[in-house]
């Protein structure tokens, strides 16, 4: 059986109503802050795609050919390939930022796709995510492993209890304080590697 995100039509529908609900200025202060050239990571169908900043040089990937398809229609000039987080078809220090909205909780190996990302980012680049995360109250977060097993079969891959900030901090990222944005399970942050790491 396929999860909702294999799904694009319902998807996106999905999301259609989260963005009424106020995800959607999460998606514009997202992608506000890019800079130079900028890989979206798990573009799915093109929600964020057309938020970004006139003149800026953007490339989209998604292992998902279907979620391709319509985000082509939404953002016909971004150039669109089908790839995983955890094997960019990219040279390195390629990025000067890279774009994550929503992926990393259905990424199947999360800190090879941080490393991928970090690989692909120039020196000095930044890594921009909005994520929805394992909760910092104990007896919730007991709630999403309880809940885990079941949601990450019907959602398609995703898992509610991923403690992706943790993730990025220790793939060599440094989570900046400034723009950060902390409200129950969602997140919205810039990081930068940290100066050394390898």
């Amino acid at each position: 059986m396929r999860g909702i995100e294999q799904i694009p039509w319902l998807y996106d529908a999905l999301m259609a109503v989260s963005d009424a609900c106020g995800l959607a200025r999460w998606r514009r202060q997202l992608v506000d802050g890019a800079a130079g050239r900028t890989l979206e990571v798990g573009c799915g169908t093109g929600r964020n795609l057309p938020l970004y900043p006139a003149g800026l040089e953007v490339i989209g990937i998604d292992p998902d050919p279907a979620a391709l398809r319509y985000a082509r229609r939404r953002a016909p000039r971004v150039p669109l390939l089908a790839a995983r987080a955890e094997a960019l078809p990219f040279r390195p220090g390629t990025f000067d930022s890279v774009v994550s909205s929503l992926v990393f909780c259905s990424v199947a190996d999360p800190e090879q796709g941080l490393a991928e990302i970090r690989r692909v980012l120039r020196p000095g680049g930044e890594l921009r995510m909005l994520e929805h995360v394992r909760h910092p109250q104990p007896r919730w977060a007991a709630l999403q492993d309880l809940i885990q097993p079941a949601w990450t079969k019907v959602a398609g891959g995703c898992h509610p209890n991923r403690a992706t900030e943790n993730a990025v901090e220790q793939a060599g990222f440094r989570i900046e304080e400034t723009g950060r944005v902390a409200r129950g399970v969602m997140r919205r942050f810039a990081a930068r590697l940290r100066p050394g790491h390898k």
